[in-house]
């Protein structure tokens, strides 16, 4: 089970056959397929970031979906598709989707109080999860300047001492 954040189609395709290769002698069960949020961002003046134009988005699912069927015949998949956007809020980094820092934080403090009370322990721990393919790209987010690239794929949460209390 992984997500790659800030991705898109296109780059998903990319890796494809790695993450899921045809030849695996363990196929999945079950495949969420979510991509469309990022693809839809605003395009680039550079041709940077995530934006993908919709018929290549379109042909991109198709082919994922062709890939994913083609594992097992046992294998099922889900699509997800994008929420609505509102680009004047993106542009003001104010989508109404997202939290705000102080929004998670309150959000983190109380999913960290019900897992203590629980007692439960997790079986896959953030910081141990493996960035397979971390090298920058020309999909990743644009940065503040317009004509390069944030690589998020070595994201930190912004306060990581909230992940370890006790």
């Amino acid at each position: 089970m992984r997500g790659y954040n800030g991705w898109n189609s296109r780059r998903a395709l990319q890796v494809l056959e790695k993450v899921f290769p045809k030849n695996a002698t363990k196929q999945p069960s079950l495949v969420i397929v979510y991509f469309g949020g990022n693809d839809s961002a605003i395009p680039n003046q550079y041709g940077l970031g995530p934006h993908v134009p919709l018929q290549e988005y379109i042909q991109n699912m198709r082919n994922i979906a062709l890939h994913i069927q083609s594992l097992s015949k046992k294998t099922r998949i889900i699509f997800l598709g994008a929420p609505p956007i509102n680009e004047e809020q993106i542009v003001d980094n104010s989508d109404g989707i997202h939290l705000t820092y102080e929004g998670s934080k309150i959000v983190v403090k109380e999913i960290l109080k019900v897992l203590k009370e629980a007692e439960w322990e997790p079986s896959l721990y953030w910081k141990s999860m493996p960035i397979e393919f971390g090298e920058d790209s020309p999909f990743d987010p644009v940065a503040p300047d317009g004509k390069s690239t944030i690589n998020i794929s070595g994201f930190t949460f912004p306060d990581p001492s909230l992940w370890d209390s006790d």
